[in-house]
């Protein structure tokens, strides 16, 4: 296909829809915009109104890539944790669209990470190596607690990077010690399956942070309470109940990030992406992530060299959409 400039770039969540505008080859993404997914019918609504907002006379776009947060399956899409469910071929004749790409949104996110500057990153040690340098068969991996828990992986192929999109958040979570592993029991009470997403992430702090309360034995009433005010009150110490949810939550997806990377043999090095990390600051590199990101018995070693990164800019998605809509035109 022959894609149209400039392109229209989204990355949709549970939560927020970010829109943005590529206006040439490799030019980065401008324009960006960020609307609530609650508050528009659909991506075509949400797209009106993104260029509603754009200069007069500004050029409409044909060509766009949609990151979105869902496994997807022919022409009927459904966002896993937010409410649009919409047809692919619609969206695109009722925009007026020449080419649609959709995909997963860490699809999206891992093809972003070739083209991650040092000031979008904060690594824990060591820096991964520059995408440039990578030698061909080399893995990366991403991991995103958002709204949800996204999980993607990219491979450096001979010309071109090849995304290994999937929905590895809701693989089974594994406890770590007795502690773990009483919350993990406590979570069963409400669901059958405990997948990693029921805890890391936006929609599973408030679980961890109840099945966390009940283990200490019911010290402090914890019902209700969003991930926003369980994160403020862990950090400022407020709550003890939120403060140990938050070193929990750290060490989890610490043991998480290893099993990926095992998975994976992400040698390339491992990133974590999504909008919850950021906000916990100095509190997650002083947590027990990357011992735990480590400790994997016999392949501790494996682990060790293997870098991993805070996607400091939770805006990164996007361009790497724009690079899934290069390589396809391509």
């Amino acid at each position: 296909m022959t894609a149209a400039f400039p392109w229209l770039v989204a990355d949709v969540g549970g939560t927020n829809a970010r829109f943005g505008m590529v206006a040439a080859p490799g030019a980065p993404v401008e324009d960006v915009c960020v609307l609530p997914v609650a508050g528009h019918a659909g991506p075509a609504a949400a797209v009106e109104a993104y260029l509603a907002g754009r200069p007069a006379g500004a050029v409409r776009p044909r060509s766009a890539a949609f990151a979105l947060a869902t496994a997807l399956h022919g022409d009927q899409i459904e966002l896993t944790n937010g409410a649009w469910s919409f047809s692919r071929v619609a969206t695109q004749q009722g925009l007026g669209l020449q080419t649609l790409l959709c995909l997963n949104d860490f699809e999206a996110q891992a093809l972003s990470l070739p083209r991650l500057r040092p000031d979008q990153l904060r690594p824990w040690g060591a820096a991964p190596q520059p995408p440039g340098e990578v030698q061909v068969g080399t893995v990366m991996a991403v991991i995103g607690p958002g709204t949800g828990l996204g999980v993607g992986g990219v491979v450096r192929a001979p010309g071109r990077w090849v995304a290994l999109p999937g929905e590895g958040g809701h693989a089974t979570l594994a406890p770590a010690d007795d502690f773990e592993s009483a919350v993990l029991s406590q979570a069963r009470r409400e669901f059958p399956h405990v997948s990693a997403e029921r805890f890391l992430s936006g929609i599973g702090l408030p679980v961890l942070c109840r099945s966390v309360a009940a283990v200490l034995g019911g010290v402090e009433d914890v019902a209700g309470l969003p991930t926003e005010q369980i994160v403020a009150r862990g950090l400022s110490g407020e709550s003890a109940v939120c403060a140990r949810t938050l070193d929990v939550f750290c060490a989890m997806l610490g043991g998480f990030a290893g099993s990926v990377a095992l998975t994976l043999g992400s040698r390339g090095g491992v990133f974590i992406g999504g909008g919850i990390v950021p906000r916990l600051g100095e509190r997650f590199f002083q947590s027990e992530f990357r011992s735990r990101f480590e400790a994997k018995g016999r392949f501790q070693s494996m682990l060790s060299a293997i870098p991993t990164a805070l996607i400091t800019d939770t805006l990164a998605a996007l361009s790497g959409a724009a690079l899934a809509l290069e390589q396809a035109d391509g």
